[in-house]
């Protein structure tokens, strides 16, 4: 990667993935695109360009203008929110993934686009799911995510366009919003922790679902697409995940940084039903064996990490 276009890159993830790339590969070299501009310091820290992902003339022209080689397609619409808005969810999120594949192949550029474990379902195995195992979503968004894996195989296998992609477990981050996830509440929380001292679930007590601290998953995007292209066995759907609670371990392990936090429940039903049709944890293997995928941060780890940078931030 030398010249970067990031879509969707004011979003949960891109916020952050724009300054790291940029750290790494300078700040002129990271070309930040997102629908509208805002005050953040990946919209204000460098090149910026206003861009609708649904817009293919407009993303090859400023694919062009800036001479890119690598596409990083994250402009997506969220589980929750593309579950409400179903026609919508598909439009954006496969309309626009093919327009960034269509741009990587246009100029011959490497290109990433995330997947999630919302591309299993309730008929896929719960317990450390394989990667390659039965993908039946029951919802838009895991439809989606399983029509991305397959059209970014296809665009590889039928063009040659270096795709890469990561099944990414819920991630949490002290620095953007929740987007509408279903995993959302696991940065909720600790925002409640640390002003209210207290937090209502909408995730049902008992309900396991894979997460990743922000810092690891910026670190595999980096590692995946450094890695050697021969030894790339599954591409666009890598398995990915630092571990796995329900929502009272991570009440406990905020409690031990925030004495008397209390958790109580109040069950969203939509977001329960998508919660339990995900896996409870996810084998990795294939990401540690392909391309040496490791984590840093374990729960109590980034409990305390996040904990420290939200109070320095609120």
């Amino acid at each position: 990667m030398k010249r970067i276009l990031i879509t969707g890159a004011l979003g949960q993830i891109g916020s952050e993935l724009t300054l790291k790339l940029r750290d790494i590969y300078g700040t002129d070299n990271v070309i930040a695109t997102d629908i509208k501009k805002n005050n953040s310091e990946a919209a204000q820290s460098g090149p910026f360009e206003t861009v609708d992902v649904t817009d293919l003339n407009k993303m090859v022209e400023i694919a062009k203008k800036y001479n890119v080689d690598t596409v990083m397609h994250l402009a997506a619409l969220l589980s929750a929110t593309a579950e409400a808005k179903p026609v919508f969810a598909w439009n954006l999120n496969m309309g626009g993934l093919m327009n960034g594949l269509e741009t990587a192949r246009e100029l011959n550029a490497q290109f990433f686009t995330p997947s999630s474990i919302g591309a299993f379902g309730p008929s896929t195995p719960k317990d450390q799911t394989p990667q390659d195992t039965i993908m039946r979503p029951t919802t838009m968004y895991g439809v989606n995510k399983v029509a991305g894996e397959l059209l970014a195989d296809y665009y590889f296998h039928k063009f040659g366009v270096d795709t890469r992609g990561l099944r990414f477990p819920g991630l949490i981050s002290y620095v953007a919003m929740p987007g509408g996830g279903t995993t959302d509440y696991a940065v909720e929380i600790y925002y409640e922790a640390v002003k209210n001292g207290k937090y209502t679930s909408y995730i049902d007590k008992g309900t396991y679902m894979d997460m990743m601290y922000m810092p690891d998953a910026l670190n595999a995007i980096v590692d995946l697409m450094e890695a050697d292209s021969a030894k790339l066995q599954h591409r666009n759907s890598f398995n990915v995940t630092a571990m796995s609670f329900d929502p009272e371990e991570i009440a406990a392990s905020i409690a031990k940084y925030v004495p008397g936090f209390e958790i109580s429940y109040d069950v969203d039903p939509a977001r329960q039903k998508i919660a339990d049709s995900w896996p409870n944890s996810i084998d990795a293997r294939a990401a540690k064996e392909e391309w040496g995928f490791k984590f840093e941060y374990d729960l109590d780890r980034m409990t305390k990490d996040m904990l420290e940078k939200l109070r320095q931030k609120l």
